[in-house]
């Protein structure tokens, strides 16, 4: 059993120093994971890695039990928590008055020069949530592979399948996840 999972074992049976010590332990881990999310470069971010993991991490503690039996499904999790941290705080810059010089935040599809404005990353949001109520496990599997970050092997040892029914089902979300964001 990995250390992480040790904490996160800790951490579920109530011990707060394991909660912290896991914390401190994936910090790093957390920061690269939000990094990647964030399009560093733009002029239009202005929420940087550092801010993403904090909220991510207030967010997490306040979870009645830390989720996730190993390492994998943990920072999937995270990820996930990530996600709901960017989409609410672009839902909050656009419920703000308009104009006033607000900035929009960026989020990097890993592919050159693709780069999702406010309303798209509403919108991609809308379409997960359309998948999840579809297929959740080609929903989780997005979230896996986009947000977290896992190889193919990764996700389907985390899910207990073959790594070709996850590429199968990568396949199939990403076709609904472009049908439902080209309307």
């Amino acid at each position: 059993m990995g250390d992480i999972t040790q904490l996160l074992d800790g951490a579920r049976g109530g011990d707060a120093g394991a909660l912290d010590a896991l914390f401190s332990r994936v910090y790093s881990e957390l920061h690269t994971l939000a990094r990647q999310k964030l399009f560093r470069e733009s002029t239009l971010t202005q929420l940087d890695a550092p801010s993403l993991v904090n909220e991510a991490y207030l967010r997490l503690i306040h979870q009645p039990e830390i989720p996730g039996a190993n390492r994998r499904i943990f920072f999937a999790y995270a990820a996930r928590v990530m996600r709901s941290v960017i989409v609410d705080y672009v839902r909050e810059r656009r419920a703000q008055k308009r104009g006033g010089g607000v900035e929009e935040v960026t989020l990097t599809t890993g592919e050159a020069e693709a780069v999702f404005d406010g309303a798209q990353i509403e919108s991609l949001d809308s379409a997960l949530q359309a998948l999840e109520r579809i297929d959740e496990r080609c929903h989780r599997i997005v979230e896996m592979r986009y947000f977290a970050g896992l190889s193919f092997e990764e996700i389907a040892e985390s899910l207990e399948l073959s790594a070709k029914t996850v590429k199968r089902d990568w396949q199939k979300a990403r076709a609904f996840l472009y049908d439902a964001l080209k309307e």
